[in-house]
């Protein structure tokens, strides 16, 4: 059985950081692309940050480039987000999700995954 833990959400007042780890079970993590979601409170789930199965591409939303990484480490089976500089508007719950892909494939923010974890709450205070 697949499955994907978050953990290290938290509140912080803006400025602050906050590193997101994602453990993945039950899979080989190398074929697998990462992807970090998020929902705010009354708003849809949007897409922050993918990695290839490789770890060698990534990419993210506008609203993070230059305070988000994400990364993964294969041998530990866990994905991570390191996330600076959070502001208030980051506030919301915080997804991991996984699909295989393979061929050093980089989802688009958008992709559909296929397994998802069960979240962590992320709380940014002004």
């Amino acid at each position: 059985q697949l499955l994907l833990v978050e953990s290290g959400g938290g509140s912080v007042h803006a400025g602050g950081s906050l590193r997101l780890s994602c453990v993945g079970s039950g899979f080989k993590f190398r074929y697998y692309s990462i992807g970090w979601f998020r929902q705010a409170p009354g708003k849809e789930r949007e897409g922050v940050s993918c990695i290839s199965d490789s770890g060698r591409s990534s990419n993210y939303a506008d609203s993070v480039k230059g305070r988000f990484t994400i990364s993964k480490d294969d041998a530990k089976n866990t994905a991570y987000l390191q996330m600076n500089n959070l502001k208030p508007e980051d506030t919301g719950v915080y997804y991991c999700a996984a699909n295989r892909t393979g061929a050093d494939l980089l989802p688009p923010l958008t992709w559909k995954f296929n397994y998802w974890g069960q979240g962590t709450q992320v709380t940014i205070s002004s």
